[in-house]
């Protein structure tokens, strides 16, 4: 990593973390307080096992934070980890003072929760006699967090918290609960001030990343790909746009949109989102410099909503592109097949094409163009297993023309693909000799493959979502030893999985038939209504060899090489 990204790199524990006086500020719009037992528990554990051994050192992960001055500093990953210790630390100050409500070391235990305040959580205010706070929290959650948890005041009504605020109590709680478990350790005031001060302020340890800016922010958190409940590349973009907004009222404005935006496209997309959606004015937004980009292009309010304007003018659409059962495609039909098949292929890379395509073109445009794409997909990734880092410069180089009118409609767009567009000789030769393992999601893709050849040999209806067929391996994939008399059996896992080796089959035939030898097989498969599978017999009427593989398959590429052809060829 270049050197001018990062200010210091270094391993603290929690007490030189939280300590000097330092105090740590939570963005305000950044994600709410989401731990929960499960978290608070593998963190308690750990630390009663650390107990047991004063050299043990347990590692809590990066801690990244951005310098304000010298002493404040923004969290850019990790408030809930510092969130979580503040509350455990609330809850041993508690404890201590509850020891000295009770006439236990009056003096010593109400010493120790003074002191032990005064290091971890903050001084009290000499004039208003207000504890203060080293950890400051979201827009969300910080006042319930400063009014109530650092007071140590039980709220009025806490199952009418918001959810967040909630979950901060009932952290609080956990860790006084286990606290005060009988039998435990911590009856009396030394050991449980012990526990704070030694165990958790000195064996936890923190990877500390201080960086000096929001894009050094940003590419430190897409090197460490932080993942779980902790910070999001969602959540840092947000952050950033967030505050270029001064006005309350803008910014209330603006959560309200943001809401609504992520509610439609969901959270861990966003960042494809916004990538595909400038890819159409912008080359090479690789995911590593979209910061940089947003950051370069959106820096006073009116950028924040303008980009917010052309974001939500998209959003339904990109939502609708991931699901092939969205209110889109009822008025849109004709694109219903063609969204489908994107979705199975998963490839995505043309996106920017279809969002140019969707805001430019008729609805007859933007079906026939996501009719083209689809075939493209299929040639290019699906059969020939060509790269794809090959097509996001196309991707910007066609969405750009559709939105600047020098690409008028599907043909132009064919045009562009044409020199990427895998012609038939290429395609025949790659699907002759193609191997789908039918497991996980890419059985969906060889069902679909078989059903499309059913569907133009049989000319009926064969839909690979609603058609009950079965695939069957003609070579069995757990062959018998029968087998190996026709079909060599050092040849058996290279030919399992080959197209010319699958063939849809009625569930009760395929059961019947099971892993049989292939002559019991044959009778079942003359019984199937399936043409593909009913003329297997004439084809092998006594053996099933990988030469018959190789010819059967070499027969269905040349019928795929007519049925998954553009239109413009």
């Amino acid at each position: 990593m270049a050197k001018n990204v990062l200010l210091d790199t270094r391993t603290a524990n929690f007490l030189e973390l939280i300590g000097n006086g330092k105090i740590y500020r939570v963005p305000p719009y950044q994600r709410d307080y989401s731990w929960q037992e499960e978290q608070w528990e593998d963190l308690w554990n750990d630390i009663i096992e650390m107990r047991e051994d004063r050299d043990q050192r347990h590692y809590m992960g990066a801690l990244v934070i951005e310098s304000i001055n010298d002493r404040e500093f923004q969290i850019i990953d990790g408030q809930q980890r510092l969130a979580t210790l503040t509350l455990l630390a609330l809850a041993v100050i508690r404890h201590l003072l509850a020891l000295a409500e009770k006439g236990d070391e009056p003096e010593a235990n109400h010493e120790r929760a003074q002191s032990l305040r005064h290091r971890f959580i903050g001084e009290k205010d000499p004039a208003s006699l207000i504890e203060s706070s080293k950890l400051f929290l979201n827009a969300t959650d910080d006042a319930f967090f400063q009014d109530y948890l650092i007071q140590l005041k039980e709220p009025r009504n806490p199952r009418g918290l918001p959810k967040s605020n909630k979950l901060l109590w009932e952290c609080f709680q956990y860790f006084y609960r286990k606290l005060g478990e009988s039998g435990s350790q911590w009856t009396t005031g030394q050991p449980l001030a012990a526990l704070l001060n030694e165990t958790v302020a000195r064996q936890l340890l923190f990877i500390l990343i201080t960086v000096d800016d929001e894009l050094n922010a940003y590419t430190v958190f897409e090197t460490l790909n932080a993942r779980g409940l902790e910070l999001s590349a969602t959540d840092l973009l947000k952050n950033y746009l967030f505050s270029r907004i001064r006005v309350k009222a803008d910014l209330e404005h603006l959560q309200r949109r943001w809401q609504y935006l992520i509610a439609t496209i969901r959270q861990e997309r966003f960042p494809d989102f916004l990538r595909y959606h400038l890819l159409c004015q912008h080359a090479k937004v690789r995911k590593q410099r979209l910061f940089k980009v947003v950051r370069d292009s959106v820096r006073e309010p009116e950028h924040v909503f303008e980009l917010m304007d052309a974001l939500e003018g998209r959003a339904e659409l990109f939502a609708a592109l991931q699901d092939d059962t969205h209110e889109y495609w009822i008025e849109n039909r004709e694109c219903h097949p063609y969204v489908r098949e994107l979705i199975l292929f998963g490839s995505k890379q043309l996106t920017p094409v279809l969002f140019a395509a969707w805001d430019t073109f008729d609805a007859h445009g933007f079906a026939r163009t996501t009719k083209l794409i689809s075939r493209f997909i299929f040639r290019y990734t699906i059969i020939s297993s060509l790269n794809t880092n090959a097509l996001e410069p196309v991707s910007h180089e066609i969405a750009s023309g559709i939105l600047n009118g020098s690409i008028k409609g599907p043909r132009q767009v064919y045009e562009r693909l044409r020199p990427l567009f895998v012609d038939d000789e290429k395609f025949i030769q790659d699907f002759a000799i193609s191997t789908i393992n039918t497991g996980g999601r890419r059985r969906k893709v060889a069902k679909y493959i078989l059903c499309r050849l059913e569907a133009d040999q049989s000319g009926r209806t064969c839909d690979p979502d609603t058609d009950p067929a079965t695939i069957e391996h003609i070579l069995p994939e757990n062959p018998s030893a029968d087998w190996a008399d026709y079909f060599p059996e050092e040849k058996w896992d290279e030919y399992i999985y080959r197209l010319g080796n699958l063939t849809l089959l009625e569930p009760s035939l395929n059961r019947q038939i099971g892993n049989r030898p292939y002559a019991k097989k044959v009778e079942g498969y003359a019984q199937s209504q399936y043409q593909m599978t009913s003329t297997l017999p004439d084809l092998a009427p006594e053996a099933w060899t990988p030469q018959l593989v190789e010819r059967r398959q070499r027969e269905m590429a040349e019928r795929a090489a007519h049925l998954w052809r553009s239109d413009f060829e």
